[in-house]
């Protein structure tokens, strides 16, 4: 029996079905995400949420000459399915599949590539802006969640498309706030009321009438106005937007395909920056995704008859845990220890730390400049803060860790999360840049544990520390090594030689340490004797060890998983340069000029050579 999902290759066959049908056509396409996503894993609850709205969208507007930007893109499934990508949806996230976000190479639909939060509503004003330099006709609309728009730069964008009164589109999709159904109906009325041609021309016309009486009418009309404003504001939570320049519509429940489409149909005619405030329930149609959205927001493959995620099999703890358990440990020694995230308490570990220090947790929502320049001030005044953010967050805030960190020389210890390469989110979450952007950084210390054991003597040393520090972990599994149960503080800038050899030094940092170990294990089977160092450090390198080595043995391979550009190699090979050290030949594995794009750690590994194979094979061609 055929579907309507299966008529449907692009927005105009969207189009083309009657309004009763799209009830049914989201039922389909909800179906359609659960089946695939429970294969390949991916953000579920967010996409679930908004299925009504991106068909109530692209059945309204004319996508993709009208420019529709997704803010992050986690609820960006249903669109993809109804832009022509159904057939190969089940490619989500996969190695050489459809990517997870709005990607611009992948469709002429996907307007703006996007990844991170609090971007959409700054894209959406450029592309207004460009549409009237040239003269041309479209709308523009930006969807955004209420959690994106915790994003200083969403409010940045708000306030500009305010100033400019640009043709704007903002649909703020609301997941969080609960609204009973007689007051989302009534709102509905009312937005649908205030947006449609009669009461818009209505009121446009009694602002010209009001204004052109003489002598009073200014006043008159400010007195208008003011009277509306307070009617509304009993009504609608939408003053702040109103202040900013936008005309606020909303809110509407975010499910009823006729409430969506008869606003969005009324909306597309006004002009100006408008607001529309749509009400949507995170992980809709799920049972296990509503009850847990949390957990169904960025989720693993899952049965979809119990929605119970199917874990690899393994007893070691994640570096993660380790993280989170070490960060308590040290809490109950050092009352002024304290715990800062950007949204992300429970990837982050720090959810457990917040039910036993409450009043010593912060998660500043999405604001990761905020969260940098927040934890100053409490080093400032003699606390030790613990800011745990992921790697391709953190880029997000680094202007506040030059100023407001280093500059000053404040305690603050960054714990990066998602160091290296992360996975099936693809570029824009892969965490290979933080090596070169933070060791370049004056009175910044950088170290990354080869494992969980190390990372927990790592975390105690930053504590003692007294100054900036940062620790960068790798997501997933450690090695299941015995943790010692005392806690030792490391020598700053103080590396470990593992294995001896006299043919070749192998020196790694971080996740590839064991690689490496792996690989001397191999060569000498081959004959060959391999010294692996653990560098610990990348900045201060141990420049006694590592110089003496390479006048010892003279040839070296560099292993790291960061972009070789600014990386650890790059710091080997400046310190090479400054001893003037030239009688030496050096091999670098890494990340090279590129984008890593999405697929499973070991097969992104395997391609970049960032493995004991990889390894294995640089030293063999340094050793021709």
């Amino acid at each position: 029996m055929s579907t309507l999902l299966e008529k449907i290759n692009g927005p105009s066959d969207l189009k083309l079905l009657e309004k009763r049908q799209l009830t049914l056509l989201a039922d389909e396409i909800r179906k359609k995400i659960i089946n695939d996503v429970s294969k390949t894993g991916g953000h579920l609850a967010s996409s679930l949420g908004i299925v009504e709205l991106t068909i109530a969208i692209h059945y309204i507007f004319d996508t993709p000459k009208d420019k529709l930007i997704w803010d992050v893109g986690h609820q960006c499934y249903a669109h993809k399915i109804i832009t022509g990508r159904r057939d190969s949806f089940h490619t989500l996230r996969q190695y050489g599949g459809i990517s997870g976000f709005p990607k611009i190479k992948e469709s002429p639909y996907d307007t703006f590539g996007t990844g991170h939060s609090g971007t959409s509503i700054s894209a959406a004003v450029g592309f207004s802006e460009a549409k009237d330099l040239k003269k041309e006709d479209y709308k523009t609309i930006a969807v955004i969640g209420d959690g994106s728009l915790t994003a200083g730069m969403a409010f940045e964008g708000l306030n500009q498309a305010g100033h400019l009164n640009t043709d704007l589109i903002v649909i703020l999709n609301d997941n969080e706030m609960s609204i009973s159904p007689n007051v989302g109906a009534m709102s509905a009325y009312l937005s649908r009321m205030m947006t449609g041609q009669f009461m818009t021309g209505f009121r446009n016309q009694m602002k010209v009438f009001l204004k052109t009486i003489p002598g009073v009418g200014k006043s008159i009309y400010r007195i208008a106005k003011q009277a509306e404003e307070h009617f509304k504001g009993f009504l609608v939570p939408g003053i702040i937007f109103e202040e900013l320049g936008f005309a606020y519509v909303g809110p509407i429940q975010g499910h009823r395909l006729d409430h969506l489409i008869e606003t969005l149909k009324n909306v597309r005619r006004l002009k100006g920056p408008i607001l529309v405030h749509v009400i949507t329930v995170k992980g809709k149609g799920y049972p296990p995704a509503e009850k847990e959205p949390t957990l169904f927001h960025g989720v693993g493959p899952f049965e979809i008859e119990t929605g119970k995620v199917k874990k690899k099999e393994s007893a070691f703890p994640t570096y993660t845990e380790i993280f989170s358990n070490t960060a308590i440990k040290l809490a109950h020694k050092n009352k002024n220890i304290v715990a800062i995230t950007a949204a992300m308490p429970n990837g982050t570990g720090l959810d457990k730390f917040s039910q036993q220090f409450p009043h010593r947790f912060y998660d500043v929502g999405i604001a990761e400049q905020h969260g940098v320049t927040f934890a100053a001030g409490l080093a400032k005044e003699g606390f030790i803060p613990i800011v745990a953010i992921y790697s391709t967050f953190l880029q997000r805030a680094y202007d506040q860790i030059i100023l407001d960190i280093c500059l000053q020389k404040l305690p603050v210890i960054f714990a990066i999360d998602r160091g290296g390469i992360v996975g099936s989110d693809g570029p824009t979450h892969q965490g290979v840049f933080d090596l070169s952007y933070l060791r370049h950084i004056p009175n910044m210390v950088v170290m990354s544990p080869k494992d969980e054991n190390e990372l927990q003597h790592m975390l105690n040393t930053a504590v003692e520390y007294g100054h900036p520090i940062a620790i960068r972990y790798p997501r997933g599994r450690g090695y299941g090594i015995t943790l010692d149960h005392d806690l030792k503080l490391l020598e700053i800038g103080r590396g470990e030689t593992i294995i001896d050899g006299k043919d070749v030094a192998i020196i790694a940092v971080g996740s590839t340490v064991y690689p490496a170990i792996d690989a001397a294990k191999n060569l000498k089977q081959e004959g060959i004797e391999a010294t692996v160092v653990n560098s610990r450090f990348v900045k201060p390198l141990d420049e006694e060890l590592i110089c003496s080595l390479s006048k010892k043995i003279g040839r070296m391979v560099i292993v790291e998983e960061n972009v070789l550009q600014g990386g650890f190699g790059s710091a080997v090979l400046e310190l090479m340069e400054r001893k003037k050290i030239t009688n030496i030949d050096i091999d670098r594995i890494g990340i090279p000029d590129t984008f890593v794009e999405q697929g499973s750690q070991e097969i992104l590994r395997k391609k970049y050579g960032i493995d004991s194979p990889g390894i294995i094979g640089a030293v063999r061609k340094l050793l021709k």
